[in-house]
């Protein structure tokens, strides 16, 4: 489908791959409507990004930008997965170093771009003098909990307004973060750092600097929370939809050893096991959810990141000794990069145990998986309130103070939702979710939306 009017739109993620991801997909949406896409990043996170479709390659266009060098930050870092989360402003500092040559191809682009899209981290995009769209990964839930951009801020971010609903929500919610989480929080996104942009700040200027507010997510999911955001916004919001990334398509699988693994096991049997690209448990952390997967008896398969340094592992091995070997034929650890959607999509897979960033999420409720929820920072904590307020999972208990949980927990939330009758709420309610996350052309649909807004708007702009 190609609208009437088509646009030259500049994608201006964040240099996360939780990040890079999402604007792929809608960079694939937009341009299948006939629009034109500069798709803005480094050398070699373009180079790690799936090719273009064929057919799309005339419209979208990546333009590598160099990142300038920062003390701190390894030449070989240029995003988070490369790097642990202590350095990651290290890496927001280098971002902000691409503000010159990035106004710079905004200024030399022909045709001249009619939108920017970017996220919380580019709070200067505005200042290329091209109208600017605040594209949320995280769903509408998240930026309501968040208020208005000018409460971003106040009182330093209080441990008590995040522990608790926030006060512009109408309804009763447990969307909120727990103790630790916020202490978390506080360390990481709301005090200073090296970009000397702290995390709260990015986003309170990228908001406020926007034209519109386009979550990816939808109302047929969320439509109290698009509510809530649409009272305290004094602008649109629009949602883009959940953009559900499609299935590889057949003969692409890359790792035989995981297949051949799956396709030996029952249907619905299997819990996959992944906490993303960017969030790490200590290594006492790492063994207790190993241990817990050895004690729920369940099969299991467990995509591994390797840790970027030996803090993240706290100086221990990486799995407790003897656990492979304990667990051969029922499990199988898997090492760097796994194929997610189409693991997700294996009829063994019948759970998944997740951190609870936005994108994975999306990727297990596509196929109706229930979730095992184990948030590790940022959204989320949140992520999973809502989802357990929807019944699509259970959370692995923890403690309140400190955030540890201990194998037994890891094992008795594993085995409610995968096996246990008082789980079967959970996974019937997590098979609704294909209708709505797995539903393409109702996703197309929110697409199609979008897009007319930004013509609706874009001629307010002239």
């Amino acid at each position: 489908m190609e609208d009437a009017t088509t646009f030259h739109i500049v994608m201006l993620p964040w240099l996360a791959f939780g990040h890079l991801h999402p604007f792929f997909e809608l960079s694939k949406s937009l341009a299948k409507r006939g629009h034109q896409i500069s798709f803005i990043s480094t050398t070699r996170n373009l180079r790690r990004l799936p090719d273009v479709p064929p057919h799309l390659s005339p419209l979208i266009r990546f333009v590598p930008l160099p990142l300038p060098h920062v003390d701190g930050l390894p030449d070989s870092a240029e995003a988070t997965c490369d790097l642990p989360q202590s350095s990651f402003q290290y890496l927001k500092k280098a971002f902000d170093g691409l503000e010159q040559l990035f106004v710079q191809f905004i200024n030399q682009s022909s045709p001249r771009a009619d939108w920017i899209i970017h996220d919380f981290a580019a709070y200067w995009a505005s200042k290329a003098g091209v109208p600017c769209i605040f594209y949320s990964t995280f769903p509408a839930s998240t930026l309501a909990f968040f208020g208005r951009p000018s409460d971003m801020g106040k009182g330093g971010g209080s441990l008590k307004g995040l522990t608790g609903p926030s006060k512009r929500v109408p309804f009763p919610t447990t969307v909120a973060y727990r103790y630790h989480e916020a202490i978390r929080l506080a360390l990481d996104c709301l005090q200073p750092n090296a970009s000397g942009v702290p995390d709260w700040l990015r986003t309170k200027l990228s908001l406020e600097n926007s034209k519109l507010v386009a979550p990816r997510s939808c109302t047929d999911f969320e439509a109290d929370w698009f509510q809530v955001l649409l009272d305290i916004y004094d602008k649109p919001v629009v949602p883009v939809g959940l953009l559900p990334p499609q299935l590889p398509e057949s003969g692409q699988r890359r790792d035989e050893k995981v297949f051949n693994f799956l396709d030996t096991q029952t249907p619905g049997s299997v819990i996959y096991v992944a906490l993303g690209s960017e969030a790490t448990i200590g290594g006492e952390q790492l063994h207790e959810l190993a241990l817990g997967l050895e004690l729920s008896g369940l099969p299991f398969l467990w995509a591994l990141r390797k840790p970027t340094s030996t803090v993240e592992t706290g100086g221990i091995g990486l799995l407790p000794e003897g656990f492979e070997g304990r667990t051969q034929g029922r499990g199988l650890v898997a090492m760097g990069w796994v194929p997610q959607v189409d693991v997700l999509a294996h009829e063994a897979v019948g759970g998944f145990l997740t951190h609870c960033g936005w994108g994975s999420l999306i990727e297990g409720l596509e196929f109706g998986r229930p979730l095992v929820m184990l948030p590790v920072f940022a959204d989320q904590g949140l992520n999973a309130r809502a989802m357990g307020e929807k019944k699509l999972g259970l959370e692995v208990e923890r403690d309140e103070e400190n955030g540890f949980f201990v194998r037994e927990a890891v094992a008795k939330a594993v085995k409610v939702v995968m096996v246990e009758e008082e789980g079967e709420v959970i996974r019937s309610k997590a098979k609704e979710m294909r209708g709505i996350f797995g539903d393409k052309e109702r996703q197309e649909r929110y697409v199609d939306g979008f897009v007319k807004c930004l013509a609706i708007h874009r001629l307010g702009t002239l």
